[in-house]
């Protein structure tokens, strides 16, 4: 019977929904047990939101100073030290995830399963290849714990209304004294956090300039939604790389997508090709955006956004 440890995500007290949704894809192995690890400083926030997702048998919490700053090579040998109990050991496929997972899976001697999309057994799963253009079947060997990260555009939260324990653990590990914190260099934003957001608007390089960039941020302002852009308009230096959309950046699967300015490459369809809605709007009706968008509006993005605004209210 499977027995399933989550890492949970957070930052700054607030449990990432990532974590929510690493809970629904241990749900389809019909485990024994859910159990989330929150490894912080202080875990208490954190640790109340896990323990509210249904589903989840037990939280653990695992407080030490080092554990203020998310460090891969800091976390993972606390984690592989949890890990010893469990069958299975999950995280998100996201920044965190990438970042936190393959150290785990190295510390214990084994392969990690990336991008989980599906689950088909205890140790067989699915997951995306070729840019999301090919879907692979992958057995893990059935004598070692699976360590995986989750592709969290492929599923949904787990409901919340659970009750789980929360139960205080120490973990006696060896932790590296040559990997430290600096320091953080990330823009100051009130908008929702882009992985996470139900709404995305993303700029291309149709949008022109980082002053011309204004617009899809007011516009994102208007419907409370995250700001994403394509990887041309990263590379031509109007937003900074955090905000790429697509296959080198965020994979995303909001509610709702709109595209203002893209093109759509092959490259940037791969990041959202799992959201609900995609509404695309650009000049040329040849774009290859406007194959995949559920709603297309052709059209100067600049005489569009103002007047969908003034359409707002």
């Amino acid at each position: 019977m499977s027995k399933v440890l989550i890492v949970a995500e957070h930052l700054d007290g607030q449990l990432n929904a990532s974590t929510a949704k690493c809970v629904a894809a241990a749900q389809a192995l019909s485990p024994e047990a859910i159990d989330i690890a929150v490894l912080a400083a202080d875990p208490a926030a954190a640790a109340e939101q896990a323990a509210r997702i249904e589903g989840v048998t037990r939280v653990l919490t695992v407080a030490n100073a080092a554990n203020e700053h998310a460090i891969a090579q800091v976390l993972a040998p606390q984690v592989a030290k949890l890990a010893a109990d469990y069958s299975h050991v999950f995280g998100p496929s996201t920044t965190f995830g990438k970042d936190l997972m393959p150290c785990i899976a190295a510390l214990l001697g084994v392969a990690q399963v990336s991008d989980i999309m599906a689950v088909e057994g205890s140790h067989t799963f699915k997951r995306p290849i070729y840019a999301g253009n090919a879907i692979i079947t992958v057995e893990a060997p059935a004598d070692q714990p699976v360590i995986a990260t989750v592709r969290t555009a492929s599923w949904s939260e787990a409901a919340q209304g659970g009750d789980a324990t929360i139960e205080a653990v120490t973990v006696e590990a060896e932790l590296p004294g040559h990997t430290r914190y600096v320091g953080l260099a990330a823009g100051d934003s009130d908008r929702p956090d882009l992985q996470s957001a139900k709404r995305v608007v993303s700029g291309g390089r149709g949008v022109g300039s980082s002053e011309n960039f204004k617009i899809i941020f007011d516009f994102a302002d208007k419907i409370g939604a995250a700001v994403g852009a394509s990887r041309a308009a990263v590379d031509a230096g109007y937003v900074p790389n955090e905000m790429q959309v697509g296959q080198t950046g965020k994979i995303i699967a909001p509610e709702l997508y709109i595209a203002v300015g893209i093109s759509g490459a092959i490259q940037h369809l791969t990041g959202i090709k799992d959201a609900g809605t995609i509404v695309a709007i650009n000049k040329d009706a040849d774009s290859a955006i406007f194959e995949i968008a559920d709603i297309g509006l052709v059209g100067d993005l600049f005489k569009v956004l103002p007047e969908l605004e003034q359409a707002l209210g």
